[in-house]
């Protein structure tokens, strides 16, 4: 998902090169709503994921 949000970005950094700043704002909304949801399903996973470890 994180490579999702890094294509995103590079898709954006090119578009604003080029001048086209509709898409460039468009790519970065996309690419910060994308980053936002992996780090929050990263942390969930650590939440959740040593919850259920069984102890020793």
């Amino acid at each position: 998902m994180i490579g999702w949000a890094i294509t995103f970005l590079v898709i954006a950094l090119i578009a604003a090169v080029l001048g086209f700043g509709g898409i460039a704002g468009t790519a970065v909304g996309i690419a910060k709503i994308i980053f936002f949801v992996a780090i929050v399903l990263f942390v969930l996973s650590l939440i959740f994921g040593r919850s259920r470890r069984p102890s020793i």
